[in-house]
């Protein structure tokens, strides 16, 4: 299981906490921002991004990200509904049928393309998920 973390304001940077690996940015943030995002969750990974906001971020934010390891990628988290919960779960069952389609000798592209699809997850966060598994699968 993978939860995205779901910020929608410099507010609810204060709550995010060290445990923490993937958030989506539902607001335009500065990179000041962005720095406290790593403060409040130094084990972060990945920053996912809308498409509105990705091409407008600001450059100093995202090399900083990038040089402390962190990955940001594109994509919104569609249906979710912050005032229910404030995480966006992607199932065991939606990396099981990456990995199963993986293992039927499925490229990258493919995969992302009917998985973004079928289960409302952006290409970038789908591609993610499939380094993701190919680097933690035993050969």
């Amino acid at each position: 299981m993978m939860k995205i973390r779901i910020i929608s304001s410099k507010d609810d940077i204060k709550s995010l906490t060290r445990n923490d690996l993937t958030v989506h940015l539902a607001y335009r943030a500065s990179s000041t921002d962005m720095f406290r995002l790593l403060q409040a969750s130094p084990r972060l990974r990945v920053v996912q991004v809308p498409p509105s906001y990705y091409k407008n971020m600001p450059n100093t934010g995202r090399a900083f990200l990038e040089t402390q390891g962190v990955q940001i990628i594109e994509g919104d988290v569609w249906g979710h509904r912050k005032d229910i919960d404030e995480y966006y779960v992607i199932n065991d069952d939606m990396i099981a049928r990456i990995k199963e389609l993986q293992s039927d000798g499925l490229d990258a592209g493919e995969i992302s393309s009917r998985i973004s699809w079928q289960m409302k997850l952006s290409p970038s966060m789908v591609n993610y998920i499939i380094k993701q598994s190919a680097s933690t699968t035993p050969p």
